[in-house]
């Protein structure tokens, strides 16, 4: 059928590694723009250092049906080597792209790395001009998501100690922090939209994405947990991972990445359990709860915007 969404959405034709995917629209080509995690899936590296020394990767569409390869952000490093950059956030405001981006210093092979947050800018998504690294941590930091306040504030969660934090700003230039936004279990990949009359915070718990629910984006009250259940598409029977989602109207669009063959009992590190596949599926709110049937048939179809 042609109006269903096909199932993976996306895969990285060079590493095969595609993560943490952030979809927006490119005024400039007039096309959507997906800007991803590069991880190195088909590097035979020790431990974990296939998910390091990754690159900012980006692929094209004109209503996110199908999606091409375009290459990576270049011009990114703040010093010499090779260095890892992780889980864009693209906010655009008042003609300008602004970019929060996790950097590490090099390839590490084990977890737990220095990680800060870099601030780039842009007119086109192509071309990136550094900045500031954030000053609003004094310990590791990543995955960023933006959202303007009602009151005009901009407001950044992101991920520390493996908890939300939040820090504001009132020209996306310069931060201050407020503190932990969710606590309890830990999770990762924050990303914060509105729909159906409230505001929506989902987290990657590892298990599916826990939703949050707020009526003034301060106070947040657990709503339940997506993504959790195992789907029947290919390359979808695994939970969905750090996600970001689209909302058009009457209709959000919710794209995540799974690792498909990363099933239990099969979780050493190969290339098969380190591949992984962007997917999408279509988030509705009922009795007001968010809910996400990953194996409903939709027409995915993202308008210019």
């Amino acid at each position: 059928m042609d109006n269903v969404t096909k199932a993976p959405l996306y895969r990285d034709p060079f590493y095969d590694g595609a993560a943490d995917p952030v979809v927006i629209w490119n005024r400039e080509a007039k096309e959507w723009w997906m800007l991803y995690t590069n991880r190195r899936a088909t590097a035979e590296d020790r431990n974990v250092a296939w998910v390091y020394g990754t690159d900012i990767g980006v692929a094209s569409s004109v209503d996110g049906k199908e999606w091409v390869y375009r290459g990576t952000i270049e011009g990114l490093d703040i010093e010499w080597g090779r260095n890892t950059f992780w889980a864009p956030e693209i906010y655009w405001h008042e003609g300008t792209y602004h970019m929060y981006v996790s950097y590490i210093r090099g390839v590490p092979d084990r977890w737990g790395h220095q990680a800060d947050m870099l601030h780039y800018t842009s007119s086109n998504l192509m071309k990136w001009t550094f900045q500031s690294k954030l000053k609003i941590s004094d310990t590791n930091i990543i995955d960023a998501c933006i959202y303007q306040m009602p009151d005009g504030m901009f407001r950044m969660w992101f991920k520390e100690s493996n908890h939300t934090y939040a820090a504001e700003s009132s020209d996306l230039y310069e931060w201050r922090r407020i503190g932990p936004v969710i606590e309890g279990r830990w999770h990762e990949g924050p990303n914060v939209f509105r729909f159906e009359g409230f505001y929506w915070m989902i987290v990657d718990e590892w298990r599916g994405q826990g939703v949050y629910r707020s009526d003034d984006l301060l106070h947040w009250e657990r709503n339940g947990l997506i993504l959790d259940q195992p789907g029947s598409r290919e390359d979808d029977g695994t939970n969905g991972l750090h996600a970001d989602v689209v909302v058009q109207g009457e209709r959000a669009y919710i794209f995540y990445f799974t690792h498909p063959e990363r099933t239990k009992g099969n979780e050493e590190s190969t290339y098969g359990t380190r591949r992984s596949s962007i997917q999408a599926a279509e988030l509705e709110v009922v009795d007001g709860v968010l809910i996400c049937n990953r194996d409903k048939p939709f027409d995915l179809k993202l308008l210019p915007e």
